[in-house]
């Protein structure tokens, strides 16, 4: 049996608030998106995933989930306009793929586990089709504006959650034929005659509907959060040049600024600072000043191995801060483009990167300007 996942995340998701969709707003330092592919690529029981999406979405895909997917090979097709249009789609590029068995996940479901995935596709494996509920345990009110009009049993009720799962070749045959949007693939498979067996749910696994629960599944993550902080801290001295490089960027000045490498010494404390929240030593463990390799090397070399050792060991970086130390230049003019270019090496929002600039009242080696020195913190979070 190969079983592919079918992640459906083509939708507006209006009622969760935000200005972009709800699947790729953060939840606990990670887009909603991004936690949903990553249960699945982390499977050893799921052999592909297909992502679908807006065409609309394309950008926001490739700029905020496309990061966090560094080890892991998604498919992308484009979805429709109703759920069960999207969820065809994406049946629809995996036919004649050799697989056989398919799990379709909603994409607001970031919390779903590897334990869940795994009781699915055993029924599914042993029955031909499962897919999870919780039973229903309040009771049940029928009512017309905000009065009761009565009750209903709730014997036999299931509250359904995703991924459900099915052969291929009967599930699409059903999209295929069903003549109704159905907002749930189970009631798909059941208009179609499938035998669909139940598994235990999870109440973790929730969906991200309304804006308030991007809170409830926060609390859920916090049970199982690991948050590290690191700080980094450098210091180059001027020579003869007429620009400094800061943070990526190229600044005039009447010196540059001396190094092995570029002397980026903003950069190289946010990446020091990265270092040590992993415990992973600092830039000259990783990239020798002995070393001819780095002689004049761009220092974003080194911040992204940072960002990628990090993501490697399953750590978010949530936030930087950066104060650089200097009588001149003046930080000012460029700390809006210096910090944009971080955010991008950074990967993440540039609202959680900060890039600010103070003197030392002209007290010290920075006062004498005889130099520059930064000091960093990072924030990093794994769930």
């Amino acid at each position: 049996m190969t079983t592919a996942a079918v992640i459906v995340a083509a939708g507006r998701g209006l009622r969760a608030g935000g200005e972009i969709p709800k699947q790729y707003q953060a939840l606990a330092g990670k887009p909603v998106l991004a936690r949903s592919i990553l249960a699945f690529t982390g499977h050893p029981e799921v052999t592909t995933v297909q992502v679908v999406i807006n065409p609309e979405d394309a950008a926001l895909f490739e700029t905020l989930i496309e990061p966090h997917l560094t080890d892991h090979a998604v498919q992308i097709c484009h979805g429709g306009a109703e759920r069960s249009d999207s969820v065809l789609a994406g049946l629809r590029a995996l036919d004649g793929a050799r697989i056989s068995h398919v799990l379709i996940h909603d994409a607001a479901r970031p919390l779903i586990d590897a334990a869940l995935i795994s009781r699915v596709l055993t029924a599914m494996r042993a029955t031909g089709a499962a897919a999870p509920a919780l039973t229903v345990t309040d009771t049940l009110w029928q009512g017309t504006g905000d009065r009761v009009t009565g009750a209903l049993d709730r014997t036999g009720l299931y509250r359904a959650q995703t991924p459900q799962g099915f052969a291929l070749d009967a599930i699409l045959s059903a999209h295929e034929t069903s003549k109704d949007a159905l907002t749930d693939d189970v009631q798909v498979g059941l208009a179609a005659g499938l035998d669909i067996t139940i598994v235990a749910g999870n109440e973790r696994n929730i969906k991200i509907t309304e804006a308030s629960d991007f809170n409830r599944a926060a609390r859920f993550l916090g049970e199982h959060m690991d948050i590290r902080t690191g700080n980094g801290f450098d210091v180059h001295a001027f020579e003869t040049g007429d620009h400094v490089v800061l943070c990526g960027i190229k600044i005039p000045h009447d010196h540059a600024l001396k190094g092995h490498s570029d002397a980026d010494v903003a950069m190289h404390a946010v990446t020091d600072a990265i270092y040590g929240a992993l415990g992973q030593g600092d830039i000259g463990q990783w990239f020798p000043p002995s070393d001819p390799q780095w002689k004049g090397a761009a220092s974003d070399v080194f911040l992204t191995h940072a960002v990628d050792l990090a993501a490697r060991e399953g750590f978010t970086i949530t936030h930087t801060d950066c104060t650089i130390i200097c009588e001149l230049p003046k930080i000012g003019p460029h700390a809006a483009t210096m910090r944009a270019n971080m955010a991008g090496l950074l990967r993440i929002d540039e609202s959680r990167v900060s890039v600010k600039a103070t003197t030392s009242e002209q007290l010290g080696f920075t006062g004498r300007k005889e130099g520059i020195a930064a000091l960093a913190t990072a924030t990093l979070m794994k769930t």
